[in-house]
């Protein structure tokens, strides 16, 4: 009978699985090792990545801080320029004002009436003069009420009837009514050059522009 011994042969096998067995965990561990230096070389990528776009995004914020400034800085000098050219329109309109408003009462004095007197306050325009007739006023203030685009809102103050003193050469006292208006004056938006004087012309058509009927006041 032979008899084979076999130990060796296990002891073999089982320090061969025992060396498979540490290099499988050490390649493991390895692998392990390079995935965890992979992912973190990714991850400061990414960050680096996302500082850079931070930076820029704080550096285009700041550029843009800067020009909302700018034009904040331009809106305050254009909203200037354009309140100082509003005021030099004004100002230059209103130069033309007491033109138009002589050339106004000019046109609209119908016969019969006459104006000795007118004072602008501002505004506010008030006029005396004196009449033949109540009609002669009644119609003044029709024309002007109507058809003037530089005047507003006519209210007659008073009107009282006097009595003319005798002058040489008179043969009997005439009765004549004074009177008192008040007036606003209106700018007219987009008024034409001849607005003021086709409105006129219209109103007393026939009637030549002149102040004739507006004598020096006292």
């Amino acid at each position: 009978m032979i008899l084979i011994n076999l130990l060796p042969h296990r002891e073999e096998r089982r320090r061969q699985r025992k060396r498979l067995f540490f290099i499988g965990l050490g390649a493991s561990a390895a692998v392990g090792a390079l995935m965890a230096v992979t992912w973190y070389g990714a991850v400061q990528q990414l960050t680096q990545t996302q500082q850079a776009r931070n930076s820029f995004l704080r550096a285009e914020i700041g550029r843009l801080d800067g020009q909302i400034k700018d034009i904040a800085s331009l809106r305050t000098e254009i909203e200037g320029l354009k309140a100082r050219q509003g005021a030099v329109e004004d100002l230059q309109l209103n130069r033309n004002v007491p033109v138009h408003l002589l050339d106004e009462l000019v046109r609209m004095t119908p016969e019969g009436l006459y104006l000795t007197s007118i004072r602008q306050t501002e505004g506010v325009v008030l006029v005396s003069g004196v009449a033949q007739t109540n009609e002669r006023v009644s119609e003044f203030l029709r024309v002007a009420q109507t058809n003037s685009p530089w005047l507003d809102r006519m209210e007659l103050v008073e009107i009282k009837a006097i009595t003319q003193p005798v002058t040489p050469g008179a043969r009997e006292q005439r009765r004549l009514f004074e009177f008192a208006l008040r007036m606003s004056i209106k700018l007219p938006g987009a008024a034409a050059p001849g607005a003021a004087a086709s409105a006129a012309a219209t109103a007393r058509p026939g009637r030549p522009a002149s102040a004739a009927n507006i004598p020096k006041a006292a």
